[in-house]
């Protein structure tokens, strides 16, 4: 009996031996797994931290996204972005249109899109864009103004909610962070127009190409294909935009019919009079980034505007009596024009100078952001801000000109959307009998 008792006992430690070497085995699999596990967790976490110091330093510093300012005038206050008619400031700046003197853009007068994200969230892709790449709103240098981060890509498209009619004209501000000598020389901003409204470059298009290389005056490229001929055309035209792409130029173009026209802040790089493919069905407006280092290099769009070209304007003034325009653009909450306001000054300018013998009534308008009261006393100084720059800028006889300000009272579409907000910030100018 003791030596069966014996047996079966080192039996149990024979067992228990093995047993414990098992747990052993898998407490060791097991710690060498949450080793792994927490190993991969830290550089996780390092990735982030990184990733989250390098975005803050882009998208947050001023350090980061300070401009070179050629002058004071070349877009001063972009965070006063005509948004809003709030927070009044009192101010004129004559100096702000001589480098605009030779600047004839004109905006359509009938705005078919606008955005300004005011609806949309930060983090948020733009309701009313759609896109086959990522995006997301952001703020930028603490700014209260919102901008369309885009990704590179080649064949990913943005694409605004709007038809474009025959005749028109767009306008957007960029801004470029992290460029330096080291940016391609093929980094570049396609501004495309299609008759494709998808995520394809279309059977019939015209594209003009902006470059952001900074050790080479690259110029801007511009492409069209006509299906119908088989027929396409390139050029490059020469244009050093170098400094001007660090400054968070205003593009505007003109398109009417055929003829293509593209300016970068005052300038006026390209006019093409037979570039758009005629009677193509072209009406899809595409933005696509290419060959920008997403780590390092960022390309920002906002305040895009789009407006069918109307009748014209001395015609509308003269005969007509009447002519109202969202053309001329203020500083948010201020009298402060812009300076690409100045085409549309200069038009009307032309206009009086060929009737001198008709007066007119300037009337300022605002939109029901902000108090009644303010909005009333904005409109008028923004009435009294455009005589200011008729007389002193244009040499009209400041006797002729009367001003009024009607604040939000007299709005000609609703204030609910951004569209209906802008067509409400306008300045009337009316012939006295």
């Amino acid at each position: 009996m003791k030596k069966i008792i014996t047996l079966i006992g080192f039996l149990f430690l024979g067992l228990s031996h093995t047993t414990e070497a098992q747990i052993l085995k898998k407490l060791k699999k097991r710690a060498e797994e949450a080793a792994k596990e927490t190993a991969a967790q830290k550089i996780e976490e390092k990735v982030a931290e990184k990733t989250g110091k390098v975005m803050d330093t882009i998208l947050n510093s001023d350090k980061k996204l300070k401009k070179k300012k050629k002058s004071k005038t070349t877009h001063e206050t972009q965070e006063n972005n005509g948004d809003s008619d709030s927070d009044i400031e009192s101010q004129n700046s004559d100096d702000a249109f001589q480098i605009y003197s030779k600047f004839d853009f004109m905006p359509g007068d009938s705005i078919l899109f606008y955005d300004e994200y005011a609806l949309d969230n930060i983090g948020d892709f733009p309701a009313k864009w759609n896109a086959n790449g990522s995006g997301e709103l952001v703020t930028v240098n603490d700014s209260s103004g919102k901008w369309l981060k885009i990704l590179p890509g080649y064949n990913t498209y943005y694409i605004p909610d709007v038809t474009l009619p025959k005749e028109y004209t767009i306008e957007f501000d960029i801004l470029a962070a992290g460029l330096d000598k080291h940016t391609s020389s093929t980094a570049v901003l396609n501004i495309l127009i299609s008759d494709d409204s998808k995520f394809k470059k279309g059977n019939n298009y015209v594209s003009a190409s902006i470059p952001f290389c900074q050790y080479s005056a690259i110029g801007i490229a511009m492409r069209n294909y006509d299906y119908q001929s088989r027929d396409g055309m390139y050029n490059q035209i020469s244009a050093d935009v170098r400094e001007t792409v660090l400054n968070q130029p205003h593009i505007s173009i003109a398109v009417n019919k055929q003829r293509f026209r593209l300016w970068i802040n005052e300038k006026k790089y390209v006019d093409i009079p037979r570039i758009v493919p005629k009677d193509t069905g072209i009406n899809t407006l595409k933005f696509e980034l290419l060959q920008f280092k997403d780590d390092k290099e960022h390309l920002f769009i906002r305040n895009l505007k789009i407006a069918e070209g109307g009748q014209d304007l001395r015609s509308q003034l003269l005969d007509n009596g009447k002519y109202a325009t969202t053309g001329i653009l203020f500083n948010s909450g201020s009298d402060q024009i812009k300076p690409e306001s100045y085409g549309v000054l200069k038009q009307i300018a032309n206009a009086l100078k060929e009737a001198s013998t008709i007066n007119i009534n300037i009337i300022g308008h605002t939109d029901t952001d902000g108090h009644e009261e303010e909005n009333l006393l904005l409109s008028r100084q923004r009435a009294s801000s455009v005589k200011h720059v008729l007389t002193t800028q244009f040499g009209i006889d400041e006797d002729r000109l009367q001003t009024e300000g009607k604040g939000e009272s007299e709005p000609v579409a609703e204030n609910t959307t951004p569209e209906g907000k802008a067509l409400n910030r306008r300045v009337e100018f009316i012939k006295v009998q």
